[in-house]
């Protein structure tokens, strides 16, 4: 059974992120001292004082027209609200009650969502009166928190117990079954790229922020899906833009928060704009993919109002050979984030490179490819000491990962190494993932000095 959840709610800068790293044990949002920095819905698993339920960051609730960015952002906001079991109402002690937040107040008066009031910002005799001020909302007594420090956060628990504490749930409801756990799949590109209508578009809801305004997305969102009975962790993150154009902190800040969502990935789509075709940015973030050893997925967007499309997909393909030259033969797919059109496709090659990218290949079998091949093609002999190579083995999956054994090995040739790796994809059928191939050389026993 699904985890009971709980919202965030408040104006801009109350400390709603602040409280979300605090419940969650990690710093997943991103926290900044200028007001606005979430836009999107941040979801993550709570567990508070041996009590577990989901907790949701929201943005910032402004008084704005609904067709503008705040007044878009107040949507998922009042969306997130009444999906939850519980609401947490942040004001700031500090400053007292605003306009603002009493008219938030009158908002959740009406909702059926219950509601705790939280005062934060509570440490030391400044916060006192607004703490007593909060009273005047309407919504029972308040309780006095610092998000940032920790303190108060017994007595919320007690105040969130009686509205998440299921006595028919049990933590072991939410285990994954190993052998068949959700896939991991971020999306990443340049600002613009269509990302979150992407996302919302493998959804079926608006649940992403989208519009004209490039860098609208900030935090990486990670949100828990279904594609045809099989469980995906689908991840939004912020556009790449080159380093030297990143003068913001929070755009740095946002390109961390990215930079992690590709760690913890297992498959990455890197979306391309059709409508602009292969930037050199686009290369550099898939070549930051591949270093970090996830496989990869090239999707171009837009595919619905892309001209001269075949020679525009050959020309891209041709660039992709030659600037991804680690791995041969990425996956290139078309979709059209607006129609819906080759998602499926793109969701059926993610879960077969999992699947390739998870492999291990048995000892015996891997070792039976290794003879034929260094007898097909032997290492080269420099300045005529022959190099041998003895034997590999796999030492990890996720990427794999394997080691080659024998003498002189710091004398092979990087085109040598390239040679094994492109035949171990061709001919143990690993495909276009990221392989790790290294090598030990026998020391002499003999040679003290090494």
């Amino acid at each position: 059974m699904p985890l009971p959840t709980v919202a965030i709610i408040g104006r801009p800068n109350v400390g709603k992120s602040t409280l979300f790293n605090r419940l969650v044990g990690k710093r997943l949002a991103l926290v900044d001292d200028r007001p606005g920095v979430t836009r999107d819905r941040r979801e993550g698993d709570a567990k508070l004082v041996g009590l577990e339920f989901r907790v949701i960051d929201t943005a910032g609730f402004e008084d704005e027209d609904p067709q503008s960015l705040p007044g878009r952002m107040r949507q998922q906001t009042e969306a997130a609200v009444r999906d939850a079991d519980a609401a947490l109402f942040l004001v700031d002690a500090r400053e007292g009650l605003t306009p603002l937040d009493e008219e938030i107040g009158r908002w959740l008066r009406v909702e059926t969502t219950p509601v705790i009031v939280v005062a934060n910002k509570a440490e030391g005799r400044a916060a006192e009166s607004g703490i007593f001020e909060a009273f005047k909302l309407g919504l029972g007594e308040p309780i006095a928190v610092s998000a940032e420090h920790g303190e108060g956060i017994v007595d919320l628990f007690d105040a969130l117990r009686p509205h998440v504490e299921h006595d028919h749930y049990s933590s072991d409801d939410n285990d994954e079954d190993a052998g068949d756990h959700p896939l991991k799949l971020a999306i990443v590109g340049r600002p613009n790229a269509g990302k979150s209508t992407l996302v919302n578009r493998m959804l079926g809801e608006e649940r992403m922020i989208t519009g004209p305004e490039a860098g609208i997305t900030r935090d990486s969102i990670r949100l828990d899906w279904q594609w045809n009975g099989r469980g995906v962790q689908l991840v939004d993150t912020a556009g790449l833009r080159k380093r030297a154009k990143v003068d913001d902190k929070l755009e740095r800040l946002s390109a961390a928060d990215t930079k992690r969502a590709i760690d913890h990935a297992e498959v990455v789509v890197l979306l391309l704009d059709a409508t602009r075709g292969l930037e050199s940015q686009d290369l550099r973030i898939a070549d930051q993919v591949i270093e970090e050893g996830r496989a990869l997925i090239l999707a171009l967007n837009k595919w619905d109002v892309a001209e001269h499309a075949s020679s525009l997909f050959n020309g891209i393909k041709a660039a992709l050979a030659e600037g991804l030259a680690q791995i041969k033969d990425v996956p290139l797919l078309t979709v059209s984030a607006k129609t819906g059109k080759g998602i499926d496709m793109v969701l059926q090659v993610a879960f077969e490179l999992r699947d390739a990218w998870s492999k291990r290949v048995a000892t015996g079998e891997l070792n039976r490819w290794f003879e034929s091949a260094v007898e097909a093609n032997p290492p080269p002999a420099p300045k005529g000491q022959r190099i041998k190579l003895r034997y590999i083995t796999q030492v990890k999956s996720r990427p794999p990962t394997f080691v080659v054994f024998g003498n002189r090995t710091d004398a092979l040739p990087e085109s040598y190494r390239r040679y094994l790796l492109n035949a171990m994809r061709r001919d143990l059928k690993l495909g276009a993932i990221p392989l790790r191939l290294e090598f030990r050389g026998r020391a002499n026993p003999f040679d003290r000095g090494r």
